[in-house]
């Protein structure tokens, strides 16, 4: 038998990675060497993998120069409505291959540095992660980003560029200790800095009243400096940006003012104003209204704004005729990923009514129709409420326009509900109970002419629960738009040998179109097909082995089930309720120790937010088990626990493709919908899972029956809520439970310390939100099923394949589709921009195509 084929190899064999022409080849050498000799100034005796690694990013870059220009041309010669996406976080993992793979240059470049003598992969690792987001929202606008420019759309994402990206993880002694992730230290090859396009954004002052109207003075200014990132589309020539605001301190900072002696102090104090985009918050799912966050929501608002309207006062429509901002919503559309950017509602009104001089209910009107906001969460806990008096100091006049809107809005509630008294104190911007504060859900849905949730089920929860009131208010205003993942960094990137199947099976279209592979299901009896699929992922398996062997020192059985549980650390996805399932799991192999077990390997990784003193626990639970667990001779290599370290967007991209069940164990109602849970599905891993979230439409699409469905549903929740959940009463009753909490109770995995775990006990029996011991017994039952057919290998992968087949509906494209059109007010383009090598004058004739199309 032949030896298996190398990544690279597979890569070669098939054109969704791009033509190998000789003459392509040679120009990437050729750009590669003059990088290494005067970007870095290296020869190749001195130079080191990093240098490697950043020769040929400015040599892949240079290739999307030229296309990034080109777009921005056609953009200001078709002046097409533009999208903004303002977002606090961008989670966009490494930029390299996924450049090469969306250009067309991958095959080129292995093959470059291939005969270079170099290892791509061993490049590829040197790259560090730009990790500007904590979890599932900042992920989404990067995956977001990467189909606006696929599908041709205008569109630009706005945030900051934190010097400091999400924590980097490490675990000593079973706990988690956090470092700081300096990951712009040997320089950032994707980014443009933009010093001339600098804007200042101002801070504090106070509100004079002038016969002109309101005036916010004596203000302290921090300025915002651009980097611009290029974002390219799928082989379509389109370049987007994405724009990330650096803040300055203005050059006189601190030396205006009377501390002339301290020069020294005044320079050094520049720091303080700098300190805006030093360090991104790493809450996922909570809000902690710290002031220094609050700069950090206004800080991107205020220069994006600006940029916005400056950008539609020099458009082609606007140039040499009199300004009205009448059609500002007819060019622009501006959509809030979640509240952190609701700022933009007030600070949109400030410019209007305080600079523009526009009447407050014609600025009223625009802004209301170029706003959308979507919704990621409905935790209590993580719903943003600013206090009045926090706001009162940093932005004066913000407040006065916030309680503006608020009387308008009150006053049209009072004229359809009068003596509604309740009504009227739910639905207000302004919450009065326990300290004043500013509910910024209620600016954003009052602010918004779209709100939207992000899964069916929690659009509907949104509508039917938490904001009720707003949803019977204007019913009309309320959408879903299911979350999507992009098939180019999910599919293509991460895994090769998979995609190079499916595009044998039923072409390359399918990149570009995931619903497309509803062709799979025509070879879901195909033998051949079968076997195929099921050698994909036993070679992903070994890899990732041979990675976990390298970095962990353990031996892991690739026959085992890879059973993989990745997301941030929080009560609410019940890696608590996992955990119980090893524990149980183990105490059967001990039990019985010659009985068959299917094996397992257990993975789970994620990172917990740094106050969040539960989740460390959690982990510290865990690392404990899979302690004792991977020691145990007996357990031998029937069971083996892994904690992930340090989880991130390259780490996923390497464990998803080995997955063989995906962990989704959300207490329904909680997990607004995931898409981890996607890219699982899309990688030929199968679904335990709640029906929460986005499993439910999964479970739709697939078939109830080809995911492994168990425990509560929503009502049963909200009964269980309404009786009563009484943890005792399942102690008492599951022998296996009991066994289970006695054990973590009485110190058997905390010998040294047998108290270390009483504050878990103690949540779980006394306040446990989301109900753990609820749905352990029907847990642990879905997880035998999970046994019984995974010893039927063909029968197993038949419904691997049923999966794929029907995960086209969770692509990003399919998403940004339903935003373009229902929200935005723009359509999708295959149109291809003419590229760099072709004369300018093609540019006016791709835009007059773009005309005849629309």
């Amino acid at each position: 038998m032949a030896a298996p084929l190398t990544d690279q190899e597979k890569r070669k064999q098939i054109s969704i990675r791009g033509i190998v022409g000789v003459e392509n080849v040679a120009e990437i050498k050729k750009g590669f060497n003059r990088h290494l000799h005067f970007t870095l100034v290296k020869d190749r005796n001195v130079a080191n993998p990093r240098d490697y690694y950043f020769a040929l990013a400015h040599t892949v870059r240079d290739h999307l120069v030229g296309r990034w220009i080109r777009t921005q041309q056609f953009y200001y010669e078709t002046d097409p409505k533009r999208v903004y996406y303002l977002s606090l976080e961008f989670y966009m993992g490494r930029a390299l291959q996924n450049t090469m793979i969306n250009l067309g240059l991958q095959n080129a470049c292995d093959e470059s540095i291939y005969q270079l003598g170099l290892d791509m992969e061993d490049l590829e690792e040197m790259e560090e992660d730009a990790g500007l987001g904590n979890g599932g929202l900042g992920r989404l606008a990067a995956c977001f980003l990467d189909s606006m420019a696929t599908l041709g759309l205008a569109a630009y994402g706005y945030g900051i560029r934190y010097e400091y990206g999400i924590f980097n993880q490490r675990i000593k002694d079973g706990w988690q200790v956090e470092e700081a992730d300096d990951w712009l230290r040997h320089g950032n090859p994707w980014e443009k800095a933009r010093p001339e396009y600098m804007l200042p954004v101002h801070f504090y002052g106070r509100v004079e009243e002038t016969e002109e109207g309101s005036k916010w003075v004596d203000t302290q200014v921090v300025l915002a400096m651009p980097y611009d990132t290029p974002i390219p589309g799928y082989m379509n020539n389109t370049v987007n940006t994405m724009r990330l605001w650096s803040a300055r301190a203005p050059n006189d900072f601190n030396l205006k003012d009377f501390n002339v002696g301290d020069y020294i102090q005044a320079v050094l104090d520049r720091n303080l104003a700098e300190n805006i985009s030093r360090v991104l918050y790493p809450n996922d799912n909570f809000f902690e209204g710290k002031e220094l966050r609050l700069k950090q929501e206004y800080f991107v608002v205020a220069a994006t704004l600006q940029d916005v309207i400056r950008r539609f006062k020099t458009s082609k429509q606007n140039s040499g005729v009199p300004l009205s901002f009448d059609t500002l919503p007819d060019k622009v559309a501006i959509q809030l990923n979640d509240t952190h950017p609701a700022m933009a509602i007030p600070e949109l009104m400030r410019i209007f009514v305080d600079i523009e001089k526009l009447d407050w209910d014609t600025a009223w009107d625009i802004t209301k129709r170029t706003f959308a906001y979507t919704n990621h969460t409905v935790l209590p806990e993580a719903l943003e409420r600013w206090p009045v008096q926090l706001m009162e100091t940093l932005l004066p006049r913000h407040l006065q326009i916030i309680y503006r809107i608020n009387q308008a809005h009150l006053d049209h509630i009072a004229s359809l509900f009068p003596d509604d008294g309740d009504r009227i104190r739910r639905m207000s911007l302004i919450e009065e109970e326990g300290g004043k504060r500013v509910n910024m859900a209620h600016l954003c849905i009052v602010g918004s002419h779209a709100v939207n949730g992000v899964a069916e089920i929690h659009s509907n929860i949104i509508k039917t629960d938490v904001f009720r009131d707003f949803s019977e208010l204007e019913p009309d205003k309320f959408q879903n738009k299911t979350n999507g993942i992009t098939p180019r960094r999910w599919l293509l990137l991460c895994n090769p040998g998979l995609a190079d199947l499916i595009a044998e099976a039923i072409g390359e279209e399918y990149v570009k179109d995931l619903s497309q592979l509803q062709k799979l299901n025509e070879l879901v009896d195909d033998v051949a097909f079968i076997r195929d699929v099921s050698k994909v992922k036993q070679d992903n398996k070994l890899k990732f082995s041979q990675y976990l062997e390298r970095e962990y020192k353990v031996k892991i059985n690739p026959a085992s089930i890879f059973d993989v549980h990745v997301k941030r650390i929080h009560e609410y996805k019940r890696q608590l309720l996992n955990c119980l399932h090893i524990i149980t799991m183990y105490n059967r192999i001990k039990e019985n120790p010659t009985a068959p077990f299917v094996p397992r390997t257990v993975i789970i990784g994620g990172k917990a937010a740094p106050g969040y003193h539960m989740a460390k626990m959690i982990i510290k639970l865990i690392t404990s088990v899979a302690e004792v667990v991977n020691s145990d001779p007996v357990v031998g290599n029937k069971l083996k626990v892994i904690y992930l370290e340090n989880y991130r967007v390259s780490l996923a991209e390497k464990v998803i493709p080995a997955t063989d069940l995906s962990e989704q164990i959300s207490t329904a109602g909680t997990e607004a919908s995931g898409t981890g849970n996607m890219k699982f599905m899309l990688n030929g891993a199968l679904t335990i899972g709640t029906m929460d979230g986005a499993n439910v439409e999964m479970a739709e699409e697939a078939g109830e029956d080809n995911l492994f469905i168990f425990g509560m549903r929503v009502e049963d929740v909200a009964e269980l809520d309404k009786e009563g959940y009484n943890a005792m009463k399942y102690y008492e009753e599951l022998p296996e439970l009991k066994q289970v909490i006695d054990q973590i109770k009485s110190g058997f995995f905390s010998p040294r310390q047998p108290e270390l775990f009483k504050d878990i006990i103690d949540m779980l029996f006394n306040h446990d939100r989301f109900k753990v011991f609820a749905d352990f017994e029907a847990y642990i039952k879905c997880q035998e099923r999970v046994n019984v057919l995974y010893q039927d290998p063909k029968e197993w992968t038949r419904m691997v394949i049923k999966n794929i087949a029907t995960s086209g509906k969770f692509s990003s494209d399919r998403t940004i589709t339903d935003y373009a059109r229902e929200i935005w007010g723009v359509e999708p383009t295959d149109l291809k921009i003419p590229p760099p090598s072709e004369p300018r004058e093609a540019i006016e004739e791709a835009a007059r195509a773009l005309k005849l199309e629309q």
